[in-house]
């Protein structure tokens, strides 16, 4: 038995703010790495396929939507994936971490990495009290750009 074709919403060539004030159409849920992009077709979590035609890539910021021509949104959720916690001496952790250019989440009284066994075990060696843990990733961007950093042009 042939289930029906999911609905599609055309597609997005523009990215909306938070707090937009569109009606919403759906929300795609989209890890780190998939947030960076330019081209490319996606579907909701409730089975809307749409197609996403942006004219530079981008890295989307929590809460940013897309929007789709008829004037609605699709939402972007942060995806839970696996990541290390860390405590300890920040600063001579942080520099660890920078120097193997590992993206980085830097708060008050930890950092947050990706999951990576080589770098969770340089780590401890390190003295740091690692953690794992399911949450979004949202890395600090580069010195020379908002966001992720795509080049070096200065």
């Amino acid at each position: 038995m042939d289930l029906p074709a999911p609905p599609d919403l055309g597609t997005a060539e523009a990215i909306l703010e938070p707090g937009h004030g569109r009606p919403v159409a759906g929300r795609v849920v989209l890890d780190y790495e998939a947030r960076c992009l330019r081209r490319k077709r996606l579907a909701t979590a409730e089975g809307a396929g749409f197609m996403v035609d942006l004219p530079q890539t981008v890295s989307l910021a929590p809460g940013a939507a897309f929007a789709l021509a008829d004037g609605r949104a699709v939402e972007v959720v942060e995806a839970r994936e696996p990541v290390l916690r860390i405590k300890g001496d920040l600063p001579m952790l942080a520099w660890h971490i920078g120097n193997r250019h590992c993206p980085c989440e830097i708060a008050g009284d930890h950092l947050v990495i990706r999951a990576d066994p080589v770098l969770e075990a340089m780590l401890a060696q390190l003295g740091a009290k690692v953690t794992r843990s399911l949450a979004p990733f949202r890395p600090l961007g580069g010195a020379y750009g908002h966001g992720r950093t795509f080049g070096h042009s200065h």
